[in-house]
């Protein structure tokens, strides 16, 4: 039996801290309470989702920029992170993201899901659902 990442036990595929998000709690269960758990995942998608714009807000626009803020140095391997994000989203670590483009943050939110919990366990399908861009069925 395996045990799933702690992101996707707590609906939180981008690893968020807890900082009293809207529908969200501190993380339970765990030695080392930190981060916040969602009702659903299409709640943590959307989550992260709203942190990224803010940075976006902030001028924070590229892989790069983005990643040294959000998965700093002091507790990440960041140039790996930025590194496998670039090549999931097919950008340079300094290109410029559009992070209103619902694509664009589709594959954002995507890369950093596997950077943070590891493959398989959240689909394409899943953000463009959570992000409103799924085709209609």
């Amino acid at each position: 039996m395996s045990v799933l990442p702690r992101g996707i036990r707590n609906n939180n595929p981008g690893n968020l801290d807890y900082v009293g998000q809207a529908g969200a709690h501190l993380e339970t269960g765990v030695a080392d309470p930190r981060f916040a758990a969602f009702p659903t995942m299409a709640d943590g998608i959307r989550a992260l989702r709203d942190q990224l714009i803010r940075y976006g807000a902030r001028g924070l626009t590229t892989v790069s920029s983005i990643v040294c803020v959000y998965a700093p140095a002091c507790e990440n391997a960041t140039g790996a992170y930025i590194s496998i994000l670039c090549q999931r989203m097919g950008v340079g670590p300094d290109t410029v993201l559009d992070l209103r483009d619902t694509a664009t943050m589709a594959r954002l939110i995507c890369g950093i899901s596997v950077v943070e919990n590891g493959p398989g366990h959240l689909t394409m399908a899943q953000i463009e659902q959570a992000l409103g861009t799924a085709p209609a069925a």
